[in-house]
Formats: structure tokens, C-alpha cells, sequence
């Protein structure tokens, strides 16, 4: 199966902030560098988002991703650009970006570990579905904590009986 992004180039360029020169300047320098971050930020988010919900997301013209998933990518892909492109260190607006895709970083991190669905994602519904979304205890038991002196106690008059020890 070939790997595939949530959002098209151009999409991206339609969604993002940055300038539409910078991303041209990017491309121009190395050819499908903003296409490759998309299918690899696709597949973070996947990877993130596999334990719970049901991916990949649907990315057809009649069943498309949710919206809440192109933003995410958008802004995880929009620094990976400005990186690429260069960063003044005192730029305000490379800040707000590097600031929006930390935030879609903790918000796909919130995404995967809650509880209660906070973002309306489909979750999984199959047998394969980890304990995160099924719940449930993790283990039982109903030994006393005695039953292992028990078992040491007959061992050990075995034992002794049989002039044999370990």
C-alpha cells in the first residue's frame, strides 16, 4: 500500500499561512520536499492516532478526512517548510507558526490518550482494538497471599521425607 497524504499540495498551499513564495522557494530547491513532509506527517498522525480510532482516515471527494486532521497536518508540515526555507530567529511569525504546530502536536497527543473521545475521530470497532478504547481490568486473581507459604510448607515436608532437598 503506497503511502498517501491527507492533504494535496496544493491544498496545503490553500490552508497554510506562509507565504505562497517561500513554498515555491522550497520546491524549487529540492523538488516534492513539501509533498514527502505531508505523507510522512500523514503517517505520524496515523501512527499516533492507530490505537484508537479508525485509520487511515478516508481521503476521497465523497468521504474526506476530518477537518480537525488537515489542520493538524497542516500546521506540523508548515514548519517542517519554514525549516526547510530558513528562520530568522526573531521572525514573530515563525514563532506563532512553530507555536501552532506544537499545539497540534499536544492536541493529537491529547487525541490518542483520552479517555472520552474530546475530538469527534471514528474510533475502531474491531476485535484488534487496544484496551484503550475497549477498558476493562488489566488482570485478576483470587490467591490469598498465604497459598504461596502453603505450597513451600508441603514442598518442604516432601521434602524432608524423602531425605531429598533442591
Amino acid at each position: 500500500m503506497a503511502a498517501t497524504s491527507y492533504l494535496t499540495l496544493l491544498q496545503f498551499r490553500a490552508r497554510t499561512c506562509l507565504p505562497r513564495v517561500d513554498i515555491d522557494a522550497v520546491e524549487a530547491d529540492v523538488s516534492g520536499f513539501t509533498l514527502t513532509r505531508l505523507v510522512a506527517n500523514s503517517a505520524r498522525i496515523d501512527a499516533r492516532l492507530r490505537k484508537r480510532y479508525t485509520v487511515p482516515f478516508t481521503n476521497t471527494v465523497n468521504d474526506p478526512p476530518p477537518e480537525v486532521v488537515c489542520e493538524w497536518l497542516q500546521r506540523m508540515t508548515s514548519v517542517d517548510v519554514l525549516m526547510k526555507r530558513g528562520v530568522d530567529p526573531n521572525d514573530p511569525t515563525a514563532a506563532r507558526v512553530i507555536e501552532a504546530a506544537e499545539k497540534a502536536e499536544a492536541e493529537l497527543k491529547e487525541a490518542a490518550d483520552a479517555a472520552e473521545g474530546l475530538f469527534d475521530l471514528p474510533l475502531r470497532d474491531d476485535e484488534d482494538a487496544s484496551d484503550i478504547s475497549k477498558g476493562g481490568p488489566l488482570f485478576y486473581t483470587e490467591t490469598s497471599p498465604y497459598v504461596a507459604f502453603d505450597t513451600q510448607r508441603r514442598v518442604g515436608i516432601v521434602e524432608d521425607e524423602t531425605s531429598r532437598g533442591r
